[in-house]
């Protein structure tokens, strides 16, 4: 699906001749003067019937007769979504530019109108890594400057065009691209070669990024810049599928290849995304263009910024480059920037209500609030429109529309263990790190207004046209709430039933859930994490318990699993008392007191292999976890450390991954002594199984109070199998006969699979159940 045309009750007039995207033609000089200020205009309604009112026409004709005003658009107003709506109809807007002078004397006449700056938007991404500079001073030394060319290329000598270089020193920062010849000249006034405080270098795709404090920089030559490249940190990517290190801290890569998000219309409100880039095609269906009104202009993102974010929430599943959280879900682009403003988030969202969009992603902010704004997001939570913000980056208080009441604010953290040394990520680490490696970092705002916390430093997705770049900010972490959001919409129970109509109540209770299933991240300030980081497993508890088992297949299925393992030396041989056959230790039926299962090779297991020998399909460094399509089974078996400790080197819990060589975490899930960084674990949590299509046993989490499994109650004592795919522990004496419970074939013949694909187990065939 395609669309073209913008909302039917939106723009009734047309934009400016000169696009405000594209570079105006080169004319003849003219002295610069100051821009004219941008308004919106708006009739208030009024309390009093006796009072004159005006109606959208009347406003319209009132400001074009106006010679000192300028109408540029007008975007039409819209009656409340529902017919028990408790918010007004959203009144007609004028678009116009005029001077404060003017506005003041508009007020003052006519107090039935409601005036405010049309102010523009913000990319919730960090173009550099913020510090704390000494003001500049008010004049440079007449004279005293400083150039310096930056030479950007790889270790083969491949020059880097398009790379920004960042020079910071003690007063004004410079800033400049590299060319096709992978140079770029930044010339600094006032400042020497010993006042330069940092040099930033950011590729615009493959690479990692440098950051350098007190660089030596040279006047006279050429001062080289060699990144490293993403492939070499990712061994096969992008030829080979990877997780990211946020989508396994929120434990994405642990969900069934069933959940997908079919059926979930998802909005992202930025820069367009690029529908040629293979993780974005076919994923991304419809938009519109607020920029330049092009019919496909939402299918070109010029800043990078849009598709990035489209990726995150629902990158295509294909075997290779990245995956998304909902990658059945229906994505729109509603292309507002270069140059959004206040109005133009309107007319976005008024797009997300008439095209009955479930979830919009908001990586965008401001530091000034709009009433409007503010009165069309509620208008659009009432019609059932979830919108999720970034925080804002300047590290300050949360910024708008983040500050509202009915939205999701996401802050930001990083994790030292995602991205290799030397990189502008790491000059992000600001205040304590968690022993499982998590910070908050210096960009990400704070405040009381934060509900949850999610991946936002290097986090590694697509940019045009085929490329992927990893980057920072509240931008980043925004869709990876956005794209769960989209999972808890189309596979949690409650949106079928009680919370199905659009309305604030679904609204409130999709919120409800995402910050209930989090994990509470100790970082010293509640303000910059709120209720913590999701958690996948959790939010969709209900969802992973839905398949009901077929007895007789499911103890079938059971018998066979359990004679694989015990070949494989992942089971240790017992008799089975009562209830059970003695002497088939691979068959469970009912097990008795008398049984001794137990997992053999644990000190394998600790080496990064099994008894049987090294396991295969290890995780790559970088935080990222390797893996086919979601629907393919590739990966370490998980699930099988009875430890109940952080999930050390061995039990990993990755779809996708085999265990990752090095030392266990250990309790306090540090991370691997082997690696300097970028682990592929999730240290701090033990590791459960995966949440199969018939499981609701998620991992259990190593948290203040003791460790909780996903829905809040104690969880197994240490030493007993936590999250074991085969149900109760072995030798518990319960009787209860273990085909009861709820797995279901569709998920032993998952767990299998992914088993085999690590070579834990043979590749006999199964039976036909």
């Amino acid at each position: 699906m395609t669309t073209n045309d913008k909302p039917k009750d939106a723009i009734e007039e047309p934009r400016p001749a000169t696009p405000r995207g594209r570079q105006a033609s080169r004319q003849a000089p003219r002295p610069v003067e100051p821009r004219p200020r941008r308004y919106m205009v708006a009739a208030l309604p009024q309390p009093d019937p006796a009072a004159p009112a005006y109606d959208d026409d009347t406003v319209r004709r009132l400001l074009e007769d106006d010679p000192e005003v300028r109408v540029l658009r007008r975007v039409r107003g819209r009656a409340a979504g529902n017919p028990g709506a408790t918010v007004p109809g959203f009144p007609a807007v004028v678009v116009a530019e005029t001077t404060p002078e003017h506005v003041e004397a508009l007020r003052r006449q006519y107090p039935q109108l409601h005036v405010e700056r049309d102010r523009l938007l913000t990319y919730s991404e960090v173009p550099r890594p913020p510090r704390r500079r000494r003001p500049a001073p008010v004049v440079a030394p007449p004279g005293l400057e400083s150039t310096f060319a930056v030479l950007v290329r790889d270790a083969d000598g491949t020059p880097l065009p398009g790379a920004s270089v960042l020079v910071t020193g003690h007063g004004w920062p410079g800033q400049a691209v590299t060319g096709a010849d992978g140079r770029a000249v930044v010339t600094m006034a006032g400042e020497t070669p010993e006042s330069i405080t940092g040099l930033t270098v950011r590729p615009r795709s493959g690479y990692w990024s440098v950051h350098v404090e007190r660089p030596a920089l040279s006047t006279t030559r050429d001062n080289l810049v060699e990144p490293v490249r993403l492939a070499e940190t990712f061994g096969g990517f992008p030829d080979r599928q990877v997780f990211g290190w946020g989508q396994q801290a929120m434990n994405l890569d642990r969900l069934p290849p069933t959940l997908r998000g079919a059926g979930v219309r998802i909005a992202i409100v930025d820069s367009g995304a690029d529908i040629r880039h293979p993780d974005l095609r076919e994923r991304v269906r419809a938009g519109i263009d607020l920029v330049d009104a092009e019919p496909e202009g939402w299918t070109a993102d010029t800043a990078y910024h849009g598709s990035h974010c489209a990726a995150v929430i629902s990158g295509a599943d294909d075997g290779r480059g990245i995956v998304g959280f909902a990658v059945e879900a229906e994505v729109h682009a509603c292309k507002i920037f270069p140059g959004g403003r206040f109005s133009d988030l309107i007319e976005a969202l008024d797009y997300c209500v008439e095209q009955r969009v479930d979830v919009v992603n908001l990586s965008l902010a401001s530091r000034h609030h709009s009433p409007l704004v503010a009165a069309k997001i509620e208008q659009a939570r009432e019609a059932g429109v979830a919108c999720v913000v970034a925080a804002g980056n300047d590290g300050g208080p949360v910024a708008f529309p983040g500050t509202l009441p009915g939205v999701l604010t996401v802050a930001a953290v990083g994790k030292a263990d995602a991205f290799p040394p030397g990189t502008a990520h790491e000059a992000e680490i600001d205040g304590p790190v968690t022993g499982d490696g998590y910070f908050s970092p210096r960009f990400t705002c704070r405040g009381p207004e934060i509900d949850v916390c999610a991946p936002g430093v290097a986090v590694l997705s697509a940019v045009p046209p085929d490329a992927y770049a990893v980057l920072d900010g509240t931008s980043m972490a925004a869709p990876h709430v956005a794209g769960l959001a989209a999972l808890v919409l189309a596979h949690h129970g409650d949106f079928s039933a009680a919370y199905a109509s659009r309305d604030a109540r679904r609204v409130d209770r999709l919120f409800q859930i995402i910050t209930s299933s989090c994990v509470p991240l100790n970082i010293g300030d509640v303000h910059r994490t709120g209720a913590g980081m999701p958690n996948a497993l959790r939010a969709l508890a209900p969802a992973l318990a839905q398949i009901t088992p077929e007895p007789a297949g499911t103890d079938t299925l059971l018998g066979h699993l359990a004679a694989e393992m015990t070949e494989a030396g992942l089971l240790a041989p017992a008799s089975v008392g009562p209830g059970g056959r003695s002497g088939h230790p691979g068959q469970l039926g009912q097990v008795g007191p008398g049984a001794q299962h137990g997992l053999a090779g644990q000190a394998a297991y600790g080496a990064g292999g099994t008894a049987n020998g090294p396991l295969s399909g290890g995780s790559l460094p970088g935080g990222l976890a390797p893996g086919g399509a979601r629907g393919e089974a590739k990966g370490g078996v998980t699930g099988l450390d009875p430890r109940g400790g952080a999930g050390g080197a061995g039990s990993p819990g990755r779809r996708g991954s085999g265990p990752s060589g090095g030392s266990p975490s250990g309790p306090a899930g540090g991370p691997s002594a082997t690696r300097s960084y970028a682990t592929g674990s999730t240290p701090g949590r033990a590791q459960g199984a995966r949440g199969g299509a018939g499981e609701a046993a998620p991992a259990v989490d190593v948290s203040p109070g003791g460790a909780r499994t996903a829905n809040g109650s104690p969880a197994a004592a240490p030493g007993s199998p936590i999250g074991s795919p085969l149900g109760p522990p072995m030798g518990s004496g319960t009787g209860a006969p273990i085909g009861a419970a709820p797995y279901g074939e569709a998920a032993l013949a998952w767990l299998a699979e992914e088993m085999r694909a690590a070579g834990l187990i043979g590749s006999r065939p199964w039976p036909d159940v």
